[in-house]
């Protein structure tokens, strides 16, 4: 699921390196998405049977917000590609 959340981003024209080389938003939403299943103790497969729940807790006056807020709101906006991901596939 990883590989294929990763082509859609990628397909949407999110960036895979910066101009320096460096790992940029595609690679970053994967690994923010993980992060986050590592912490709610869920799979891809539970994220997905959990987006409803979850990404209200990340989000603007949900329990995560603070972690949610990071890195310039790059938590939330992961959880939100991923849940436009779902809806498109």
């Amino acid at each position: 699921m990883q590989e294929r959340f990763r082509n859609y981003l990628i397909n949407r024209g999110f960036s895979i390196m910066t101009p320096t080389g460096r790992e940029s938003t595609v690679d970053d939403y994967v690994r923010r998405i993980q992060r986050i299943c590592d912490r709610e103790r869920v799979s891809w497969e539970g994220l997905v049977e959990n987006i409803s729940v979850i990404l209200p807790m990340y989000d603007v006056g949900g329990s995560k917000e603070e972690l949610g807020l990071k890195s310039h709101s790059a938590y939330i906006n992961a959880l939100r590609r991923f849940q436009e991901f779902l809806k498109e596939t």
